[in-house]
């Protein structure tokens, strides 16, 4: 799998989101992505009790300890690569993380809006 060129939505190089947790599609701390990653983990979210109750309800409980996974759960203040989809689908439904523009992937764009990811800048 080849990533996609490490851009961020400002159009500068993509920054790290997070290595405690350590996210990410490829797991390199970063949102990158590529053609493989259906998902589009390109937002750099920061976790929100509010944010991951409510993935929880759509079916993505991201706050549950899976140690066959090697994941321990997140909790507020931990940021994330978020599913661009899921991100947008959060914001309209009211509850949206807070995001880091420079550490969200500009293949994000292709999913959300800048001036909504702009609205949660961190």
């Amino acid at each position: 799998m080849e990533k996609d060129q490490s851009v961020n939505v400002l159009g500068a190089a993509l920054a790290p989101c997070s290595t405690d947790p350590l996210t990410g599609f490829f797991r390199d701390g970063a949102c990158n992505t590529c053609a493989a990653d259906h998902g589009s983990h390109t937002v750099c979210a920061v976790m929100t009790d509010e944010f991951l109750a409510y993935s929880k309800y759509v079916g993505n409980d991201l706050s549950t300890p899976r140690p066959e996974f090697r994941f321990a759960g997140l909790k507020p203040g931990d940021r994330w690569c978020l599913c661009a989809a899921r991100f947008l689908q959060a914001h309209d439904e009211g509850c949206a993380p807070r995001v880091s523009l420079e550490s969200t992937h500009a293949r994000a764009l292709d999913i959300v809006p800048l001036e909504i990811l702009e609205t949660y800048a961190d």
